[in-house]
């Protein structure tokens, strides 16, 4: 009986020990340069990134040994980070009325632009064309993103073709199964640049902040995220990644 005791005891005590080494996992999609991609040179587990290093940052700040970068469809993040299987949520992600509904987001730490892509002799020359009355123009969107809501919203389900990401939107605006690609700036930018016959429009479609959103059952990491994020804004730390990856324009 005392030997089964001093076992017990000794499990209790090793369950109470907290696990050294731990990482803040962090939910993504990694197609969204230059804020999450793949990089299997990169010292992030084959990730780098403005989002993965901003959430590295965070976690030694916090006292993990770093960030995991968990990979998956746009569209599984919001679900993901409800349900607590990962930690925090990183992908360009604006905080919206929809999305509140199931997670909590911080306060915004970037600031993303939506953009047109058109081909190069495209007749769209500028967003109003895409909404003015009675234009038929379709837009391909990556699924559930902002630019989808943008999209749906000003010109109609019938309008919008949906893909699992922006790399596929682009793909079909090249092959003429779309006329333009609504995306986030920064992206859109790096698609046009890697593939010929492709052109920005110099008007934007709208503007919006990015934010991390964290599980509403886990109020307490959602603090300590913000003010570590709030301090590494403060101290520079943020804006050195940024421009590590955006060059003033």
């Amino acid at each position: 009986m005392k030997k089964l005791l001093s076992v017990l005891v000794a499990l209790m005590m090793l369950c109470a020990v907290p696990a050294m080494a731990e990482k803040l996992t962090m939910a993504t999609n990694a197609t969204f340069p230059p804020y999450e991609y793949v990089d299997e040179g990169s010292a992030f587990g084959g990730f780098a990134g403005i989002d993965v290093e901003v959430a590295d940052a965070i976690a030694k700040k916090l006292g993990y040994e770093g960030v995991e970068v968990v990979d998956m469809e746009f569209d599984a993040i919001i679900s993901d980070v409800a349900t607590g299987k990962s930690m925090i949520g990183m992908a360009g992600l604006t905080a919206n009325n929809e999305r509140m509904q199931n997670i909590y987001f911080s306060f915004p730490y970037a600031t993303g632009i939506q953009a047109v892509i058109v081909k190069e002799d495209s007749p769209i020359t500028s967003v109003d064309d895409l909404l003015a009355e009675g234009a038929a123009y379709k837009a391909g969107v990556q699924m559930n993103t902002t630019g989808d809501i943008y999209a749906s919203d000003d010109m109609g389900d019938d309008r919008v073709v949906r893909f699992n990401s922006g790399a596929d939107a682009v793909m079909a605006l090249k092959n003429g199964k779309v006329d333009c690609v609504i995306i986030d700036n920064e992206p859109a930018k790096a698609y046009v640049e890697s593939t010929t016959g492709l052109k920005l429009l110099d008007t934007k479609y709208a503007e919006e902040e990015y934010a991390i959103c964290v599980s509403k059952n886990n109020v307490e990491l959602l603090g300590k995220v913000s003010a570590a994020l709030q301090d590494l804004i403060a101290d520079g730390t943020v804006q050195a990644i940024v421009d590590k990856y955006i060059t003033a324009e």
